[in-house]
């Protein structure tokens, strides 16, 4: 199947993988490098099958090293030695997760949760009292929000924080069991504070869920009316110690408020700059939207280095000699290997490169007084992005695994430590199926918004056009027009394909679509009773969950398609434009039964979208290692065996080995030449004699 070639595509492409590295570093290349260089060194990185004491203690030992470093300073306020620079704070811990992925997330809570909590809750008065601290590691902290009994929900956790005007205290306490905070870094052992989340009750109101300021150990263990259990060995992450405490009316100050967004008086007046409580409780929580974004980066990290481990294996592993009878096929050169291990490189491209907008917009509404609607922004874009970066981690670093074969279970080439850690990042900083419904509501909030501003005629015409959209899809008039114009042409189908407006098209059509369909649906459900409206709700959760996913995909299909167009260098805008192009096309063969029911692709095209991926797979093949080592990470981050050239220097000697053997007098023969040799001979017998 020929194809025309788009001028802006080059026959002969090369990566410059100097500047394409480069393009990947982002905004704060200089803060990734710094990164890189202290998880290059040897005391920050992970010690595979130290105990789990051990492994705390090292880590523990590794947060004083940062602070040592001034790596921990960055977001925080100039007057107190910080830079103010959020964005560049969060580009900078991402790239723990290559040392250890435990110091990276304990990294995180004390200065990414506990400590930006104090910051961006508090004001002045709780900045002077605890952040030098908090900063210095002298206050070692925990972030006390998650409940046993509430888990994402957030705004339904049972411990209460009540003042007490006389004593001009809050009484904190935890009324049962299942409102014990669970899951805390710096819980089980290390920590003397923490920031407490709690119902708000002053004068007999419940104000919602607030910040409060806990004292919880000194030297001598817990404080009085403090209590807590370890949580143990875990199934990763085990140098970070988390656990559970709960208060048993636990008295602090009234100032002991983190009282940005509220705050109590003397006599018991509650005032806020928020008048609504809903809106109150998500902009606290907005606050602290850095944790998502710092998964993002770190999934997205890790998913690089299992990439870089897995295709340097896959360029030097030989196995079986298909289309030679001395030498063996390089794994890489397998269609099947190209198609485990190439999606997914365009896949992390595609991770990188949004995340890289995310952190640009983490960073703009932290460095100034942001809108609302920019904050909302933010929020919805990392609950969009971070789910897809975690889930697709795991993936990458399992297909990674197998495609290593036994050798990616040794621990000591990293895919099983890795994926182990990063399992809790799914569910981490907000389950992902939670926050993906999250986006959905703001799907589908915008939708209604877009229907309120039509005028009459304006709604007249646009329902019009969706009725005539739903009748072409479902008579198959659209497919036939697509049948229509290729002719049966492969080469027209493929063009169509890869076309960008093509597949941009496909992909915010499926958005489009499967919103209206779950506004559709859902249409009245608010003046339903509570219950019926409920399950309304509930029966299209799935729905409402794909076309959350869908509408992330696009992001990161439109961040990688601006990245290409930054592109100055021919080759590597080639390069990558076949794999954005990868990128795009596998979404759409993932969800190709969804395209063919609605309309929106003909058989024919169909037919044509897995032919014309394998071309893609072929012509991105040469550049696999190129578009990996962009990723910038030396042997010192990867730190496995099988990407050392030990893989090479076993196959050249195995090559060695055999070409002496088949030099030398001493080779044995091969049964199968016995055998032909024996099959001719009879073969000539029986021809001789039947000539006589």
């Amino acid at each position: 199947m020929s194809q025309d070639v788009p001028e802006s595509i080059t026959e002969d492409p090369r990566v410059d993988v100097a500047k394409l590295g480069e393009q990947l570093l982002g905004r704060w290349a200089d803060v990734r490098r710094t990164a890189r260089a202290l998880a290059a060194e040897p005391r920050t990185q992970k010690i595979e099958g130290q105990s789990m004491a051990e492994h705390r203690e090292r880590v523990l030992d590794q947060l004083g090293y940062l602070v040592e470093q001034k790596s921990v300073h960055r977001a925080f306020p100039k007057r107190m030695g910080g830079e103010e620079n959020p964005g560049g704070n969060i580009a900078g811990f991402e790239e723990l997760v290559v040392a250890d992925p435990s110091l990276q997330i304990k990294a995180g809570v004390q200065w990414g949760l506990f400590g930006s909590a104090v910051l961006h809750l508090g004001t002045s008065e709780h900045h002077d009292a605890w952040l030098p601290g908090i900063m210095s590691l002298k206050i070692p902290g925990a972030f006390a929000m998650t409940e046993i009994g509430h888990g994402s929900d957030v705004a339904s956790i049972a411990t209460t924080a009540t003042y007490d005007p006389a004593a001009e205290e809050f009484v904190v306490h935890t009324p049962f069991r299942a409102a014990w905070k669970d899951y805390l870094g710096n819980a089980a052992l290390h920590g003397k504070a923490a920031v407490v989340f709690a119902q708000l009750i002053t004068a007999g109101v419940n104000h919602g869920v607030h910040a409060f300021y806990v004292p919880i150990r000194d030297e001598n263990g817990f404080l009085p009316g403090i209590g807590g259990e370890d949580d143990g060995l875990k199934g990763g992450l085990n140098g970070i110690d988390n656990g559970r405490l709960h208060f048993d009316n636990v008295r602090i100050p009234r100032t002991n408020l983190l009282n940005r967004y509220g705050d109590v008086a003397a006599d018991g007046t509650y005032s806020s700059p928020i008048e609504s409580p809903g809106r109150r409780f998500f902009t606290m929580l907005g606050t602290l939207v850095q944790g998502r974004v710092s998964l993002d980066g770190a999934a997205t990290a890790a998913s690089k280095v299992a990439l870089q481990i897995a295709v340097g294996y896959a360029n030097e592993r030989r196995q079986f000699n298909a289309s030679s009878d001395t030498t063996e096929e390089v794994l890489l050169d397998y269609q099947r290997h190209q198609r485990r291990l190439l999606p997914r490189i365009a896949t992390t491209y595609a991770m990188s490169f949004a995340h890289e907008e995310l952190l640009e917009k983490f960073h703009e509404v932290f460095s100034q007084d942001a809108t609302d609607d920019a904050r909302q922004d933010l929020e919805t874009l990392a609950a969009a992005l971070k789910p897809l970066s975690t889930w697709n981690a795991l993936d990458i670093l399992q297909e990674c695994r197998e495609a290593c074969g036994g050798a990616g279970f040794i621990v000591k080439n990293r895919f099983t430590s890795l994926r182990a850690d990063l399992d809790i990042y799914v569910t981490f900083e907000g389950d992902n199926n939670v926050l993906l419904q999250l986006v959905a509501k703001r799907l589908l909030a915008d939708y209604a918004e877009e229907f309120r501003k039509l005028d009459a005629g304006a709604l007249t015409r646009y329902v019009a056009r969706r009725a005539e959209g739903v009748a072409l899809n479902q008579s198959g008039l659209r497919q036939l027009a697509q049948t229509w114009t290729d002719a049966g042409s492969e080469k027209r189908s493929a063009n169509f394909l890869k076309d960008p407006g093509t597949q941009r098209n496909l992909l915010a059509e499926r958005v489009r679509t499967m919103v209206a369909e779950v506004a559709e649906d859902l249409k009245g459900a608010g003046k339903l009773p509570q219950a019926r409206a409920a399950a309304v709700f509930n029966e299209r959760q799935e729905q409402i969950i794909s076309a959350a996913r869908a509408h992330a995909e696009l992001l990161q299909w439109e961040a990688f398609t601006r990245q290409v167009e930054l592109v100055e260098d021919p080759g590597t805008r080639s390069v990558l434009t076949w794999l954005r192009d990868l990128f795009g096309l596998c979404l759409i063969e993932r969800d190709l039964g969804w395209f063919q029911m609605s309309g929106l692709l003909s058989s024919q095209r169909a037919r044509t979208l897995g032919p014309y991926i394998n071309r893609l797979l072929a012509r991105l093949r040469p550049h696999a290692q190129d578009l990996v080592d962009a990723f910038g990470y030396t042997q010192e981050h990867l730190r496995a065996e099988i990407v050392t050239g030990i893989e090479a220097e076993r196959q050249e000697e195995a090559m060695a080995y055999f070409r002496t053997l088949r030099a030398s007098a001493d080779a044995p023969i091969d049964e199968k030449i016995i055998l032909a040799r024996k099959r001719a001979a009879e073969k000539s017998a029986k021809k001789a004699r039947a000539g006589k």
